[in-house]
């Protein structure tokens, strides 16, 4: 759980950071039109989940790592940072976009979900190197 905190807690300080990165840059975050830059925060959870998943398989399981155990640690990888990077948002939404800008939120929030869920099974794919079927 050591690694999952750790990773997770980069991600969600990250993502967390971007938004107002992005206000300071003078993009405002929420409206109906995505700025291209905006594409960028997509590598976050992408690269963070890679980096953290990699870790835990070559420091804690001695470099194998089955599909499932890759999944679990992905999954638990993106809790902590979900949680962190959603607080962050809450306060940025009620603190400085001070607007009615609940859909916009919760739309970006979806999409934060599925890129992280997907980001988890392509690094999980792609790290796994155990299979969980033995050879008789």
């Amino acid at each position: 759980m050591k690694n999952a905190f750790q990773s997770g807690l980069i991600i969600g300080i990250l993502s967390g950071l971007w938004l107002f990165i992005m206000r300071r840059a003078g993009y405002t975050t929420f409206n109906d039109q995505v700025s291209p830059i905006e594409y960028i925060s997509i590598s976050i959870p992408i690269i963070g989940v890679f980096l953290g998943l990699k870790a835990y398989r070559d420091q804690d399981l001695g470099g194998k790592m089955s599909f499932l155990e890759g999944l679990v640690q992905s999954f638990k990888i993106l809790l902590v940072g979900g949680i962190i990077s959603v607080f962050a948002g809450v306060v940025y939404v009620n603190y400085v976009e001070a607007a009615n800008n609940f859909r916009d939120f919760s739309g970006r929030l979806f999409g934060a979900l599925l890129i992280g869920v997907l980001s988890s099974l392509a690094a999980t794919l792609l790290l796994m190197n155990k299979s969980n079927h033995s050879v008789d």
